[in-house]
């Protein structure tokens, strides 16, 4: 059944209830799992992922993750992603050689592999462990700031935080609609019958450090939908640095008593 988008216009409400320009509820934990070096949980809506973080340790052999090699003089950022059976509406249960886990794992990889001061650990590897609980949009995008957060928490020093979101128009390819409305952060419905892109920043300035869009669109569109992307980046920004300060005031409370 396609999606009524009879309601998308700016001066309405989306479906859920958004306006076209909001975010969708994120709740983030870090610090999760005492076993791991740095570990966290993120919602983004309905959309949940569990992210750990192992080293950096004596570089060992590849295995099904994606990542970016090492070498003497840097580490190697290793990506896994486990998608869980239930995590889904179909119930699929998505192998080792899954081309779309393939695909999050190497994206990713390289995203952290250039913000990551990997030339402090070399001839060793970094290994991020990402395991999708829940999936309604924004898959991505949550698997980069699951992972931020984790990294954080594991004391691995970065230029700053990769944060992203998705962005979206109002009308499908076919339309041909060049007025279409941009939307910020895609649900699961709304992904799978609108055009969208994911986009990530790196810190509070408008440095794109990935851009993924599998979908077709006007190219008029893009400008727009670009910078409702890069705005709700700096949103997700403020609630990520939030969760890390309360974290860090936590640890310090602790230690003082």
């Amino acid at each position: 059944m396609p999606l009524d988008t009879s309601t998308y216009t700016l001066g309405l409400l989306r479906l859920d209830g958004r306006r076209w320009n909001e975010l969708r509820r994120i709740h983030a934990q870090i610090s999760i799992q005492a076993a791991a070096d740095g570990s966290s949980y993120l919602e983004m809506g309905n959309t949940k992922v569990l992210c750990t973080v192992a080293g950096p340790a004596e570089e060992r052999r590849r295995g099904a993750g994606g990542g970016v090699s090492g070498s003497d003089e840097k580490a190697s950022v290793v990506v896994e992603v486990s998608v869980a059976g239930f995590s889904g509406v179909d119930r699929k249960r998505r192998g080792r050689g899954d081309k779309r886990t393939s695909e999050l794992q190497s994206t990713i990889a390289s995203a952290f592999s250039t913000t990551l001061f990997t030339h402090l650990y070399p001839r060793s590897t970094i290994t991020v462990s990402l395991h999708v609980l829940a999936q309604d949009g924004s898959l991505l995008a949550a698997c980069l700031n699951a992972a931020t957060l984790a990294l954080i928490d594991a004391g691995i020093p970065m230029a700053d935080y990769i944060v992203a979101c998705t962005a979206g128009s109002t009308s499908a390819y076919s339309s041909n609609d060049e007025s279409a409305d941009p939307l910020l952060d895609l649900n699961g419905i709304e992904e799978q019958e609108l055009p969208f892109l994911t986009v990530g920043t790196v810190g509070a300035k408008e440095r794109v450090s990935v851009l993924v869009m599998e979908t077709r669109v006007q190219i008029g569109r893009v400008e727009g939908m670009l910078a409702v992307g890069v705005d709700g980046c700096k949103q997700v920004r403020e609630i990520l640095d939030g969760v890390v300060r309360r974290q860090g005031v936590m640890m310090l409370g602790s230690t003082a008593s």
